[in-house]
């Protein structure tokens, strides 16, 4: 079964195509998982005493964690001098015009910042010993876990290593950089640390919990693969676009089995929506994601988030001026129309309003939609629903544009791959804003995500900072060595272990010319400049360019892909017209057409301007 928690619903789907969604359980995430695998089991003639052999997981866990600031009192061990690092960050400012606007909080307390002596050169080298009895001694009363991040430990984690099993030695939660991210840059490093260190109780105690549903739990991380559970558990700052990313990588299946190896997912779900430029049938990759402020520089799909989901919340702003989210219904009490205590007017009842959602829509667990109470919610807000749709759509276009024009990609190239249960409700009016052709509808679009997480592949990452980036000599031999630890890895991996691993392992380069302050993953050197000038506008090419990291990734298949769910009928249609589906609802407007597709998606297709 693959599931996943969203911030209105939990999906559930079972190998056999059948979907389950259960209304999401803030306060225990858990509780609903529990309900929509028993409630899916239970409808399977098949199932051995409701208990699945794989659960595939993307949770929010550990993302609402971090914006909520519920995770683990934390201390941090550094060098002498760094204990400021965390807090003084870069140059940077949240809202460059906003005098008053404040950076987020760094998650360790400053009393519980702890410097140490000892110290490592640029190159790795030592200048100073470190003295593992000093952290040793270290008052650490009332801590929950340790984060350790000293100088260089991304060249050489010798010191690193001493001081962790010092602290390890007490009893302590320890999170060293070099084991979690190990890559140079001290603020990203050490925040990136500090975060997981942070998370790490809370998720581990979810995760845990997790254990008795299904023989072999797996979780799919902000990269868009499956680790297994104690992994997730020891590194949860990689699973903070886990829900987010199982959708990315199903998107990209379909719109590659439709023709389409290049194009933008649109996941609109309740609280949010998500977008992702596919090209070549991968999902990009990020070098690092901000998330509540904090810059997490662990291996993730650039996925660009945008607050705007059917959930949204619609209000006149103190100027009279019509915004839409970032609040949201969420489950609970949800958008007026559901009838549960929600009392102001939301995206979803703007789309019922409109007639965008037919008033005969019954949403699984909650019942049918209450036309007059959206009418009522949104005459209560003084805001209209057309007003609310042309809010919220004009938001997204924004965040299309920012993972392609922005990027030197010509939207209109592409095709827009839309999901999540108001995905395929917009669908067509985000393309048309772009100038995109074809719109492209998976089936189970309303529960996409949780299928990315059903056939999503198993993945391993590995990077590792070199000290010469203007010397290439040994290249290639380091490539294969990240090569073999990856491939290792995956081998290892229980899900995979007494069987062909069939694993594909593939590597990249951090380049950037000397002088800049910002990299570039290539496949090779020889792939930097034209990457560098569709990304920029220019090349330079009499600099010297830096190859500042390595990466390697294995990946292994899943065994069963999106191809071997059985099809889902679709019905066509011309515009304007309304299609409900059980998990979501695709509106086609005026001047376009909707057919059947490969896997069973849908292609709408502009006709007409």
């Amino acid at each position: 079964m693959g599931v996943d928690t969203g911030g209105t619903f939990t999906d559930v789907v079972g190998a056999d195509g059948t979907v389950v969604k259960v209304p999401s359980t803030p306060d225990d995430p858990g509780r609903a998982v529990r309900a929509g695998v028993g409630a899916l089991a239970g409808a399977d003639a098949g199932a051995d005493d409701g208990r699945p052999a794989v659960l595939a997981h993307g949770t929010t866990v550990a993302t609402n964690a971090l914006l909520e600031r519920r995770g683990a009192r934390v201390a941090l061990v550094t060098n002498r001098g760094l204990g400021d690092v965390i807090e003084i960050g870069r140059q940077d400012r949240p809202s460059l015009y906003d005098p008053f606007a404040d950076r987020p909080d760094p998650v360790v307390a400053r009393a519980d910042r702890h410097e140490v002596a000892g110290r490592l050169a640029a190159d790795g080298s030592e200048i100073e010993p470190i003295d593992p009895d000093e952290s040793a001694a270290l008052d650490l009363a009332g801590v929950e876990a340790v984060a350790v991040c000293l100088l260089h430990a991304d060249l050489d984690p010798v010191h690193e290593r001493a001081v962790g099993s010092a602290l390890r030695g007490r009893g302590l939660d320890v999170t060293c950089s070099h084991e979690v991210s190990p890559e140079f840059r001290e603020y990203e490093r050490t925040v990136t640390t500090a975060v997981n260190a942070y998370l790490r109780p809370p998720c581990r105690t979810y995760l845990r919990g997790l254990d008795a549903v299904a023989d072999d739990v797996l979780v799919m991380t902000s990269a868009g693969g499956l680790v297994p559970l104690d992994r997730a558990a020891d590194t949860p700052a990689a699973l903070l676009l886990s829900g987010p990313a199982g959708g990315v990588a199903a998107a990209a299946a379909v719109a590659a089995a439709c023709g389409f190896p290049d194009a933008v997912t649109f996941d609109m779900g309740g609280t949010s929506t998500d977008v992702c430029l596919v090209r070549d049938g991968r999902p990009e990759p990020a070098a690092e994601r901000a998330v509540a402020g904090l810059p997490v520089r662990l291996a993730a799909l650039d996925v660009h988030t945008s607050g705007a989901g059917g959930g949204s919340i619609a209000a006149l702003d103190p100027g009279g001026a019509l915004t839409v989210g970032p609040r949201s219904a969420g489950a609970v009490p949800g958008p007026a129309c559901y009838g549960l205590g929600g009392t102001e007017p939301t995206v979803t009842d703007a789309d019922l309003a409109a007639g965008r959602l037919p008033p005969d829509t019954v949403l699984p667990g909650l019942g049918p939609v209450d036309l007059a109470a959206a009418e009522a919610a949104l005459a209560r807000a003084g805001v209209t629903a057309d007003g609310v749709i042309a809010v919220v759509e004009a938001a997204m276009e924004e965040a299309v544009r920012a993972v392609t024009v922005a990027r030197g990609v010509d939207p209109r190239s592409l095709a827009l791959v839309a999901f999540g249960g108001a995905g395929p409700l917009h669908g067509c009016a985000l393309a048309d804003a772009l100038g995109m052709p074809t719109v492209i509808v998976p089936p189970r679009a309303g529960v996409l995500s949780a299928v990315g997480m059903l056939c999503g592949e198993r993945q391993h990452h590995v990077v590792r900072s070199r000290p010469t980036p203007t010397d290439h000599r040994g290249l290639d031999a380091e490539r294969a060595d990240l090569a073999a630890i990856a491939e290792a890895a995956l081998a290892d991996d229980p899900a995979v272990s007494g069987a062909d691993p069939g694993v594909e392992v593939t590597t990249a380069l951090d380049c950037r010319y000397a002088g800049q302050a910002h990299e570039l993953r290539v496949p090779d050197v020889a792939a930097f400049a034209a990457e560098h000038r569709l990304r920029n506008g220019y090349d330079r090419l009499d600099a010297p360019i830096e190859v500042v990291a390595v990466r390697a990734v294995a990946r292994r298949p899943a065994p069963l892909t999106i191809e071997d769910l059985p099809p889902v009928a679709r019905v066509g249609a011309v515009g304007p017209a309304v299609i409900p589906e059980a998990d979501c609802t695709v509106h086609v407007p005026a001047g376009w057409r909707a057919d059947p597709g490969p896997l069973g998606a849908l292609v709408l297709n502009r006709v007409s301007r």
